[in-house]
């Protein structure tokens, strides 16, 4: 899979380790940055994780920040995506099979990186089931219902 990662510069040294593991799972690594230290916001960078899946050039993503909270709310503006916020095993296999969400999000200052290598394997090891269909097919419907608003 074509995975792409990103972050602010909280989330910086947290995804250096985390594309390591995403590509010893034999998983290709797009970074949208940020690529030093230096402050980001983390808006820019998860609206840049969210077209890219929207346009089909990244199957999935993962988005770092302080708390996973902000990239997560911002990914979640972008049309049709569904982005989760995971700071465990359990709702990162979750967050796929029940949500089919397309990108986790991870607080580098909440959780260590041991914990955030964790979060991405049980991520990446699972696979939308469809066996919440019905609840995710509502969620999509009512982001449609406000398009289809905002458009009229």
């Amino acid at each position: 899979m074509k995975i792409g990662i990103g972050s602010d510069h909280n989330g910086f040294e947290f995804k250096e380790e985390i594309k390591k593991v995403v590509e010893e799972q034999g998983h290709e690594v797009v970074d949208f940055g940020c690529h030093s230290c230096d402050a980001v916001d983390y808006p820019d960078v998860a609206f840049e994780v969210a077209e890219a899946i929207s346009n089909e050039k990244i199957e999935r993503g993962i988005l770092i920040c302080g708390t996973g909270i902000g990239v997560a709310i911002a990914a979640c503006k972008y049309p049709g995506i569904r982005a989760a916020l995971t700071h465990d095993t359990y709702s990162a296999e979750r967050a796929q099979l029940s949500n089919n969400a397309q990108i986790i999000t991870m607080g580098a200052q909440i959780i260590g990186v041991e914990v955030g290598k964790k979060v991405v394997e049980a991520y990446l090891n699972s696979q939308w089931a469809s066996g919440s269909e019905r609840k995710v097919n509502k969620i999509i419907e009512k982001e449609k219902e406000f398009i289809n608003k905002i458009n009229d």
